[in-house]
């Protein structure tokens, strides 16, 4: 794998809207199998990977080829095959089917992430949610919004758009929390904060729940990959929330040349929040 290109914020922006037609193109393609007959077979791993999964990332390794030319791509399905190495200046970040569990359950939470990062840190992000016809997108330091689509079709047919943002943490929090891997040290640390409401669901829907002001914090105390947080990752961060590691420092990414990088599961613990007002 070569060196990629330096993406900026303002390149990213360029070229945000070819790459939501991209990912909402590989969202429709998630729903073209009814989740009871989908082909399915379990990864070395031990997660389940689907046909849906799979068309889903060729769909979008096949568009960024043409929308990002020269750029490296790290996709959950592939990357196996990718030899390891440093990931400078820029990168794309893909998963192609996040919630396989909830897919394959029948449940609508399961999305679709593709991220660029640079300088190891997530400048643009974009989230489809296929069975609620939602997508989410943001440029770090623009705009971040949520769109209504028929997916398949390209943004500039979006039913709606709005603009999101974070709110302000109120006294009693609204807590995202996820519906496999909800851990021991996750319970403990919500137990010392002030909950009113949880939701527990799947997949990185959960970073676009606070990005749009509708809870607080998603802790994730539990091991998982870059490909999971780094789409949620930009879009709160647009939104003006953040996304800290527990001793409240940065995340970074592209680290494929060490032993935990997103080849193999690795202890990235973090907390997503809202920044408007300090929540912990």
């Amino acid at each position: 794998m070569k060196r990629g290109l330096e993406i900026t914020p303002q390149d990213a922006e360029r070229h945000l809207d070819a790459l939501t037609d991209i990912v909402s193109r590989a969202a429709a393609a998630t729903l073209a199998t009814p989740f009871s007959s989908v082909t399915r077979r379990i990864k070395t791993d031990l997660t389940p990977v689907t046909a849906a999964d799979e068309l889903s990332e060729s769909i979008i390794l096949e568009g960024l080829a043409r929308a990002l030319p020269g750029v490296p791509v790290i996709a959950e399905e592939s990357v196996e095959h990718i030899a390891p190495t440093l990931l400078d200046p820029s990168f794309v970040l893909v998963d192609p089917l996040d919630g396989t569990r909830e897919f394959l359950a029948g449940r609508d939470e399961f999305t679709v992430n593709v991220a660029i990062v640079t300088g190891g840190i997530p400048i643009a992000g974009i989230i489809a949610a296929p069975a609620r016809g939602l997508l989410w997108r943001g440029i770090v330091g623009g705009m971040a919004e949520r769109l209504h689509l028929r997916l398949g079709n390209g943004q500039a047919k979006a039913y709606s758009r709005s603009p999101i943002h974070t709110r302000p943490a109120p006294r009693r929090l609204t807590v995202a929390t996820s519906r496999s891997h909800l851990d021991e040290a996750t319970e403990d640390f919500l137990a010392r904060l002030p909950v009113a409401k949880r939701y527990l669901c799947g997949s990185s829907v959960k970073f676009c729940y606070i990005a749009e002001g509708e809870a607080d914090v998603y802790p994730r105390l539990s091991p998982t990959r870059e490909w999971d947080v780094a789409a949620g990752y930009a879009i709160l961060v647009a939104a003006g929330g953040a996304v800290l590691n527990p001793q409240r420092g940065q995340l970074r990414f592209g680290r494929m040349a060490e032993k935990n990088s997103p080849l193999h599961p690795t202890r990235r613990s973090w907390l997503s929040i809202s920044a408007r007002r300090s929540v912990l």
